[in-house]
């Protein structure tokens, strides 16, 4: 992938976390039934909020890639996309992390209760199936960028408009894998 247009990787309905001026964004692919993804989230995600998404200089976003296009993973994702209707994205996104071996449809509902979501809203919008095209979106994105398999990571440096300096991490590394690349993009003028 070559340098483009920031609207071509990071859709204005995409999660994020940090400035949205922030000169690296750092886009998971992710699905919440993948224990690997799991991992991140309790262990990288917050070193990463500490030192960069704090301190202003990356910004993180969350796009999805169920590994099965009909499981767990699926509904996890249409869940959190329920939820963020409601402004509880990333509430439910970590409630799902947390839950994510006991994922059924009684947790998923529990988890949106928890987040005191409207009931009746947020199980209309699960019967709808309306987010499913997007998450599938996410998903064959995730594809072209050649992950193969969950957690995926293309770390790019921004202006806010367009985006250079493509970088994919495919599956679970360590912090300082993240941190290496991190600081290569900031160091770019």
């Amino acid at each position: 992938m070559a340098s483009g247009r920031l609207a071509d990787i990071l859709l204005p309905s995409t999660p994020t976390l940090g400035d949205p001026k922030a000169s690296v964004l750092m886009i998971e692919f992710s699905d919440f039934t993948c224990g690997y993804c799991g991992r991140f989230y309790r262990e990288t995600l917050p070193a990463l909020k500490a030192e960069y998404l704090g301190a202003g200089k990356v910004r993180f976003a969350y796009r999805d890639y169920p590994r099965d296009p009909e499981g767990w993973g699926l509904v996890a994702a249409h869940a959190a996309r329920c939820a963020g209707e409601r402004g509880q994205f990333w509430g439910m996104h970590d409630r799902l992390f947390d839950q994510h071996a006991r994922l059924g449809t009684g947790v998923i509902m529990q988890l949106a209760k928890d987040l005191q979501l409207d009931e009746k809203t947020f199980a209309a919008c699960m019967d709808s199936q309306k987010h499913v095209p997007a998450i599938m979106a996410d998903r064959e994105l995730a594809t072209a960028l050649g992950f193969r398999g969950t957690p995926g990571f293309l770390v790019v440096r921004t202006d806010g408009h367009r985006f250079s300096d493509p970088f994919t991490i495919p599956g679970a590394v360590r912090y300082d894998v993240f941190r290496t690349e991190i600081e290569r993009l900031l160091k770019k003028r």
